[in-house]
């Protein structure tokens, strides 16, 4: 997949292009549709229009939500749904400004070239959110491209989002988060060093310092862990996400990965932590040996969940 940054002064013209817009914000089954939109849509370059940082990171700051994705994973997930091109134009409150019509001759149809433009059917756009799909449906018959308007994705009987996604997370609920976002969660992060109980308990952790929020709730999980430096297949782990109670009072949040059947060094080394299934909450114990006991059961717990 190309990654152009700006639409401005594209570095080749795109071809025929379908261009979905949107945020991608975990990149879940609604935004998969409006892909699938646009490559049923052209046989030439399939494109979206997306935005950093996020809208309401400029615009409303103090109630921009948590992102589901850091903009490189944003851009993987992308990339695996089938884009050829992805447009990622720096959201200032200059572009904010635009007027929609603006927003259509001067960004759609003049620097990109769209053929056909794909949103979905609560699109708004332009100063002021004045533009929705009925005026893009106008303007863009009239600048030369056709507007497919794909409706919500259903899941269970809601639909699809990133908002749910977020909920379901915070809830514990992986399951109803990997149903809307038609994959698992997961977090990019590199190991670094942490206080060391673990090994000294016979039990060694990677300490992953998250590129990104990590919106799950604090507790155990099974876990897969990938060596993003090295390749090679995920590895199955046990993952406390948490602030180690039984340790530390008042401690902020870490993940720490338990790799099973696992002895080497990943200090330094980038991971991907992908979140299977919650095991349970987080707890403190009285004694080291009743901790000891509770891991022993939280890593059978995770080998039996990872096998299924």
């Amino acid at each position: 997949m190309e990654v152009v940054h700006g639409y401005r002064d594209l570095p080749r013209p795109l071809v025929r292009p379908a261009i979905a817009i949107g945020n991608f914000d975990g990149v879940h089954v609604g935004h998969a549709a409006l892909i699938a939109a646009a490559r049923a849509a052209t046989d030439g370059d399939v494109g979206v229009l997306t935005f950093e940082p996020h809208p309401a990171q400029v615009l409303a700051p103090q109630t921009a939500p948590a992102r589901l994705t850091t903009p490189a994973r944003k851009l993987e997930l992308l990339a695996a749904a089938g884009v050829d091109v992805a447009i990622v134009a720096p959201f200032t409150r200059d572009l904010a400004a635009h007027t929609a019509a603006a927003f259509v001759d001067e960004i759609l149809a003049g620097a990109l070239g769209a053929r056909h433009v794909v949103v979905g059917a609560d699109f708004c756009y332009g100063r002021g959110r004045a533009g929705t799909v009925a005026t893009l449906t106008a303007d863009g018959a009239r600048a030369g491209f056709a507007t497919i308007v794909v409706p919500p994705v259903v899941v269970g009987d809601r639909p699809a989002s990133s908002t749910r996604a977020r909920a379901a997370l915070a809830a514990g609920d992986l399951d109803g988060a990997r149903a809307v976002l038609g994959h698992g969660y997961d977090v990019d992060g590199v190991v670094v060093r942490g206080a060391g109980r673990g090994k000294g308990l016979g039990v060694p952790t990677a300490n992953v310092a998250p590129d990104g929020a990590i919106l799950a709730s604090p507790g155990i999980y099974a876990v897969t862990l990938a060596r993003l430096d090295r390749g090679g297949g995920p590895l199955a782990a046990v993952a406390s996400l948490g602030t180690n109670p039984t340790f530390v009072d008042g401690g902020g949040l870490v993940l720490e990965v338990h790799v099973l059947d696992f002895d080497a060094d990943l200090y330094g080394e980038r991971v991907r932590v992908e979140f299977v299934a919650r095991l349970r909450d987080e707890a403190r114990y009285d004694t080291i040996a009743a901790l000891l006991a509770q891991i022993d059961r939280d890593i059978a717990d995770a080998r039996a969940r990872l096998a299924r």
